[in-house]
């Protein structure tokens, strides 16, 4: 360990070149931080301490003596805080994790720093391996411009017990939380279908932090990744639980071996492949030495698709590397998943080879590298100039502070020669988009949204009575496989095999039970979450992530008035454009459905609602029939050739429930009430 910090100090020049600084005011927001009686901060756990954030406001200059005064501090309270990170450790400039707290030094305190939405868990980033400052900063404001959450940041200059730290970054920790990574936090108890299927953190990353690892894949080098819970926590995690959403990465790992593509049971039916493609351009775009081996992370929410993200630890980018340990592999000429180094999971370079997935990967590189589009290259060099002429003065106190190497300005200057080579590099190599280039997309509309419903004494609450219509507006079915909500917050994936005729509309609801009792007909399926009161976007897909329809509503002007009144948000034509608010009205009108996947003439089901045996009764010789759950999973399958069939539901919970039989020739879907 003395050898290995000696080459640290020769190399890095951290040895001999801190230097105590007169520190009295900043272009940036200034922390202060005073432990309790000023022991030393350690790596666990957390000690007690003061922080105060003094922050007069955008473009103005922020003094050490403003500390006492009320009127410009961002924050002035309890925290308890420790050292984090594992590498970095070995660095004299240290990072640190933090909690906000209430005057009791006990209970959270969930408050907004520096405009970042309320939370009390917090990074504070010193960027110990990142010589050109800003390489962090630059991936999580880039993932977040392309439409994926990355934390929140804002530069700063830190003060801990009086002496003066240099320049940080204050961002969130990634965390379940509706501004995070928003996805439902699950609990200890949910090990049954369908709570047990989310929400869930995990992270493929080193061990060092102590926590178990829940299991391990392999690379195509036969290496092993190693995966660890972060949500459920280790120490709280269910058996069935891990067995879960271990089985969500098996069954990535099969069909991403096999190119399976099916909308069924391949890809497209475990991952969301825009989460995907959007993390593996970010962190290719960085040639990120550690991108898919440790501090990668993945999501999923109740009910919802497997997604990739946020990405995370982006210090070993853009040319970067831990040169001091001998290493150099962020270059810009090669693929980070098959380079032999860090590679991740087998998956990666199988989704890479498949031809579908690298179709879209490629269509979505060159859109985003498009002029004005956030991964252009004079986009992208504009964004570091302004930050860099931000924080220069920072970091020239940060450079006399800790050696840093080089010098500042020709950091950013390498960092931007990078990219110039890296974007054409990829587009050079990525491949053709021609095959995805003009996908036809069925006529879907989303026309009407009930976001804030008014309650009554007889439906008290507001949530279970929230709804979301879609109306199918061509001249013919269009089959729902594979269509689903993108994003996290509202999780709604229609069922396989479902039809929806010309014209005709289908309702999902928040709940089916409550919809149907308000109404008197069925919903046609029942999504996850709620929708928000506020403001929400609302974007329906295709399989492989293109966007069918997409809306935001908004409940101020100059949207329509369906804030809790009554109300709900209607098109007013299924022909116009329902992404400006000046097509939608505010109606009360009785809704009705002519969702078609009614049995009609060929079938007969009773008793529906049933509680034991559903007759299935057809003039036809009925071939199989097949069993789905509301969120369109397969519970079981029968061939029964006959014109008849008892089927025993007496086993199955209460709920909705989906028939699919084929009777000569012909696919015929019912829904059915399990009492």
């Amino acid at each position: 360990m003395r050898r290995l910090f000696s080459i640290i100090c020769l190399i890095i020049s951290f040895c001999g070149i801190v230097s105590a600084q007169v520190f009295t005011d900043s272009n940036l927001p200034i922390i202060i931080i005073n432990t309790d009686q000023g022991v030393a901060i350690p790596d666990d756990p957390k000690v007690l301490a003061t922080m105060k954030i003094i922050y007069r406001g955008p473009e103005q200059r922020n003094y050490l003596t403003d500390q006492n005064n009320p009127a410009f501090l961002d924050y002035n309270g309890r925290i308890k805080i420790e050292i984090r990170g594992s590498s970095s450790q070995s660095s004299p400039k240290k990072q640190y994790a933090f909690t906000t707290l209430m005057p009791d030094n006990i209970t959270n305190n969930n408050t907004s720093l520096l405009g970042m939405p309320e939370e009390n868990d917090w990074i504070i980033n010193g960027m110990v391996f990142d010589p050109g400052l800003i390489r962090d900063y630059l991936s999580y404001n880039l993932s977040r411009q392309i439409g994926q959450y990355a934390s929140r940041t804002a530069y700063c200059e830190v003060v801990i017990n009086g002496s003066f730290m240099g320049l940080y970054v204050l961002q969130e920790k990634i965390k379940a939380d509706d501004n995070r990574v928003d996805v439902l936090k699950i609990e200890t108890d949910d090990i049954q279908f369908p709570e047990v299927t989310g929400g869930y953190i995990t992270k493929a990353d080193k061990t060092t932090g102590g926590d178990p690892v829940a299991w391990k894949m392999l690379t195509w080098t036969g290496a092993l990744v190693e995966y660890i819970h972060e949500m459920p926590k280790p120490e709280d995690v269910r058996t069935a639980q891990t067995n879960y959403i271990h089985n969500q990465f098996i069954m990535l790992d099969a069909a991403a071996s096999q190119g399976n593509i099916s909308l069924v049971e391949g890809i497209p039916s475990v991952i969301d492949i825009p989460s995907f493609i959007d993390y593996m351009i970010v962190n290719e775009l960085g040639s990120g030495a550690d991108s898919y081996t440790y501090s990668a992370f993945f999501h999923k929410d109740r009910n919802g698709k497997l997604r990739a993200g946020p990405v995370w630890d982006m210090d070993l980018t853009y040319g970067n590397d831990l040169f001091f340990w001998g290493y150099d592999r962020s270059k810009t000429n090669v693929w980070q998943f098959s380079d032999g180094e860090n590679d991740g999971s087998r998956f990666w370079k199988d989704l890479f080879n498949n031809d579908s997935f690298r179709c879209y990967l490629s269509r979505r590189w060159n859109e985003l590298i498009q002029p004005g589009q956030p991964l252009n290259l004079t986009v992208i060099s504009s964004f570091i100039d302004q930050t860099a002429s931000a924080i220069s003065e920072a970091a020239a106190r940060n450079y006399s502070k800790w050696g840093t190497a080089g010098t500042f300005q020709g950091n950013i200057s390498s960092i931007k020669s990078f990219l110039a080579t890296r974007i054409n590099w990829i587009t050079s190599n990525i491949g053709s988009f021609s095959a995805c280039a003009d996908v036809t997309l069925p006529p879907l509309v989303i026309n009407r949204i009930m976001y804030h419903p008014a309650t009554s004494f007889e439906f008290p609450e507001a949530e279970d009575l929230e709804f979301v219509e879609i109306m199918n507006n061509g001249d013919q079915s269009v089959d729902l496989t594979g269509i689903y909500f993108g994003g996290t917050g509202f999780v709604f994936q229609f069922p396989p095999h479902t039809l929806l005729g010309p014209r005709a509309s289908a309702v999902i609801a928040s709940n089916g039970e409550i919809f149907r009792e308000k109404y008197g007909i069925p919903a046609s399926g029942q999504f996850t979450r709620q929708l928000s009161n506020k403001s929400e976007e609302l974007v329906l897909l295709d399989g492989f992530g293109n966007v069918i329809d997409r809306v935001v509503y908004s409940d101020t002007v100059p949207w329509p008035e369906a804030d809790g009144n009554g109300h709900y948000l209607a098109l007013k034509d299924p022909d116009l454009d329902n992404s400006l608010p000046e097509n939608w009205i505010a109606s009360d009108d009785i809704i009705v459905s002519d969702y078609n996947i009614g049995a009609g003439p060929d079938i007969v089901l009773y008793p529906n609602p049933v509680s034991e045996i559903l007759n299935i009764n057809s003039g036809s010789e009925i071939q199989t029939i097949s069993l789905y759950d509301i969120y369109g999973r397969l519970l079981l399958r029968v061939n029964v050739e006959n014109e008849r069939y008892g089927l025993n539901m007496s086993h199955f919970p209460r709920g909705i429930y989906i028939i699919r039989a084929n009777i000569a020739g012909k696919t015929i879907i019912e829904k059915i009430i399990k009492d």
